[in-house]
C-alpha cells in the first residue's frame, strides 16, 4: 500500500508514531478507516493484556486521552489478550466509540489523535475465579493516568472515512508512579496491605486515609477527639475541603475550612477520608459485596481501627459522625444503616440511589429495559444527565455506550458498572451478573430482585425497622437538591416517604431538599456542617461525659 505524498510532512524526527495514510484512489470502494497500534520492546518484553484507546480531538488544549469523558471527545477501545511487542491492536469500523459510535462517522477534517493501553493483571481470587483487571496504583481507577499504563505522542493527522487509510501509532510512553504529598502539621496519610482484601482478590490490595487533625493536637495530647468520616471518590486531598496557605503560592491563599478549623472557638474533631479503590473503581461503596469483596468488613475492622489506634479519637459511637457527597453520600448513608450501634449520625448529601426505582433514570423494577420507557405505543428514551432547567445532556443508551467503551465485562471504573459490580450477584465468568445488556438495554428481573434484597437502602429499612429503628433515631439527615443532575432527588423521596411513616419510634431525623438545586446543592458551607455535627455530638453524649475538653 502506497504512502500519499500529501501525508509525508507526518513523519517528524521526534517522533515515534509511524502514520500511513492511503488515498485509496486505485479501486471503486475505499479503503476503510482503521487504527494499529502497538507497542515495542522498551516498554514490555513481555505480552500484555488490557484494553487499547484511540481518542481523537479537534484541538490540541490537552492531551486527547485528558479530554475524554461523559460529554468528551470520540474515543474508540479494544481488548487485548496477550499482545507482544510489535504486534498491532486495530481498532476499525467494527469497533464501538463514544459519543460518535463508528469511525465512519468522524467528519472529514484535521484531528489530534492519541493511542493509549490500559494495562489489565491477574487475579486468582479466593472463590476460585481468575480474572483480568486493572490493579489501582493508588491513583483512584484513572486510566487516563494511572501509573504503568502507557500512551503514544499526540499526532496531527487528516481524516477522511470516506476515502480510508491506515493510521499507525506507538504507545511509548509510561506514566510514572504517583506522588504521596508530605505530611504537614494538620494533614497526615497512611496506607497498609489488607488481609482480608488481599485474601479474597489474590493480589495485595490496599487501604488507607488521610486524616486532618485539630487545631493544637499536638499541644493537648490528654485530648481526645470526636471523628468526622467523610465518604467519597478516591482522593488524596484533606478531608472537608481543608486548604492550608502554600508560601509557593501567596495568591492562592487558604480555603475557608482553613480559617475556621484554626480559629478561637471552633469545635476541635478529627476528620478522615478513607482511600478504598477497588479492582472495578475508584471506591468500593464501603459494604461487602460478592464480587468486589469483603471492603465493609475491611473498613470496620481494619481501617477504622487503625486509625484510632494511631490518632487520638473517641472510640464510641456517638463521636463518630459520617458525611459525604454522591458516591460519598450513599457510603456515609450505609455505614450508618448497616453499622447504627457503631456511628453517632450521618449528614449525607444527594445520595447514590437510595431506592432502586431510579437508578440515573432507570426503574429497575419496573422497566423493561434502561434505554427506553415504555408508555403504550411509545417508547421514549430514559435520561441519564440533565441540568439544573431540565435540558437532558446524555440518555441512558449513550451513557452505557460510553461505559461499554471504557472497558468490557464491567471494567470500565464508571458508575453503573460499579453500581452493578457492588449490588449484583456474581456471574459465571468470575465478572459480576449485569443488571441488564449494555448493548440492547434489556433488563435481567432476577439480578434486580438480587439488588432489592441485599442493597435498596429504603427496602432494607423498610424490612428491618423494628429492629435497626430504635437504633437509628435521629441519625439520618438527607440534603438533596431538587433538580439533581442525575435524578438523585427521586429515590431521596421514595426514603423520605417512608420514615416520616415510621413509629415505634419515629426515625426523628431531616430531609432538605433545595429549589433547582442541581448535584452539588448544599445549604450550608463546611465549617456550618461541622458545628451542626459538633451540636449533635455534644446533646448525644452519655451523661457525665465531659464534651469540653476538645472545645478549647
Amino acid at each position: 500500500m502506497s504512502v500519499s505524498a500529501s501525508t509525508r510532512w507526518l513523519t517528524a524526527p521526534l517522533l515515534l508514531l509511524a502514520v500511513c495514510l492511503s488515498t485509496a484512489c486505485s479501486g471503486p470502494s475505499p479503503t476503510r478507516l482503521r487504527f494499529e497500534i502497538s507497542f515495542p520492546e522498551s516498554v514490555s518484553s513481555e505480552p500484555l493484556t488490557g484494553r487499547m484507546f484511540v481518542m481523537i480531538s479537534r484541538n490540541d488544549a490537552r492531551e486527547p486521552r485528558q479530554q475524554v469523558g461523559r460529554t468528551g471527545v470520540p474515543f474508540f477501545g479494544v481488548d487485548v489478550e496477550e499482545l507482544a511487542p510489535g504486534e498491532v491492536a486495530v481498532i476499525d469500523g467494527t469497533t464501538l466509540g463514544s459519543p460518535v459510535e463508528n469511525l465512519a462517522d468522524i467528519p472529514p477534517g484535521d484531528y489530534h489523535v492519541q493511542a493509549m493501553l490500559n494495562i489489565y493483571s491477574r487475579f486468582d481470587r479466593a472463590d476460585g475465579y481468575t480474572v483480568w483487571m486493572h490493579d489501582d496504583q493508588w491513583e483512584g481507577q484513572r486510566w487516563r493516568s494511572s501509573p504503568g499504563n502507557v500512551y503514544s505522542d499526540v499526532q496531527q493527522v487528516a481524516i477522511d472515512p470516506g476515502r480510508g487509510g491506515v493510521v499507525r501509532l506507538e504507545v511509548t510512553n509510561v506514566i510514572p508512579p504517583v506522588v504521596i504529598p508530605e505530611d504537614t502539621r494538620y494533614v497526615k496519610r497512611f496506607r497498609f496491605q489488607s488481609e482480608l482484601l488481599s485474601e479474597f482478590w489474590g493480589r495485595p490490595i490496599y487501604l488507607g486515609a488521610t486524616v486532618l487533625l485539630p487545631e493544637g493536637y499536638e499541644d493537648h495530647p490528654e485530648v481526645y477527639y470526636p471523628t468526622v468520616y467523610q465518604q467519597g471518590h478516591f482522593s488524596l486531598r484533606p478531608p472537608l475541603g481543608f486548604r492550608e496557605p502554600d508560601p509557593a503560592r501567596p495568591g492562592a491563599g487558604a480555603g475557608s475550612t482553613y480559617q475556621e478549623w484554626t480559629s478561637a472557638g471552633f469545635p476541635r474533631m478529627i476528620g478522615v477520608t478513607f482511600q478504598h479503590p477497588t479492582p472495578y473503581f475508584d471506591d468500593s461503596y464501603a459494604v461487602n459485596s460478592v464480587n468486589v469483596g469483603p471492603y465493609g468488613d475491611a473498613i470496620m475492622q481494619e481501617l477504622i481501627p487503625e486509625i484510632e489506634r494511631r490518632f487520638r479519637c473517641i472510640p464510641e459511637s456517638y463521636a463518630r459522625v459520617l458525611t459525604g457527597g454522591s458516591t460519598g453520600g450513599w457510603e456515609s448513608l450505609a455505614l450508618q444503616v448497616w453499622y447504627p450501634d457503631f456511628f453517632g449520625g450521618t449528614w449525607s448529601f444527594a445520595p447514590d440511589p437510595v431506592d432502586f426505582r431510579n437508578v440515573e433514570g432507570i426503574n429497575i423494577y419496573e422497566d423493561q429495559n434502561a434505554f427506553y420507557k415504555i408508555h403504550e405505543w411509545r417508547r421514549v428514551p430514559i435520561a441519564n444527565t440533565r441540568n439544573q432547567i431540565g435540558e437532558v445532556i446524555l440518555t441512558s443508551r449513550q451513557r452505557n455506550h460510553f461505559e461499554l467503551v471504557n472497558g468490557t465485562r464491567g471494567r470500565s471504573g464508571e458508575q453503573l458498572d460499579i453500581w452493578s459490580a457492588v449490588f449484583g450477584p456474581l456471574g459465571e465468568d468470575g465478572y459480576f451478573q449485569p443488571l441488564f445488556d449494555k448493548k440492547t438495554g434489556e433488563i435481567d428481573p432476577e439480578v434486580a430482585r438480587y439488588w432489592l434484597e441485599n442493597y435498596d437502602i429504603r427496602y432494607y429499612l423498610e424490612q428491618n425497622w423494628g429492629e435497626v429503628g430504635p437504633k437509628l433515631v435521629g441519625k439520618i439527615h438527607i440534603i438533596c437538591g431538587d433538580m439533581d443532575n442525575f435524578y438523585l432527588n427521586v429515590g431521596c423521596y421514595h426514603l423520605e416517604a417512608f420514615l416520616e411513616r415510621t413509629t415505634d419510634p419515629h426515625y426523628g431525623g431531616s430531609f432538605t431538599f433545595g429549589a433547582r438545586g442541581g448535584h452539588g446543592w448544599r445549604p450550608m458551607s463546611t465549617p456550618e456542617l461541622l458545628r451542626i455535627m459538633a451540636d449533635h455530638i455534644t446533646r448525644n453524649a452519655p451523661a457525665g461525659t465531659r464534651t469540653s475538653s476538645w472545645k478549647y
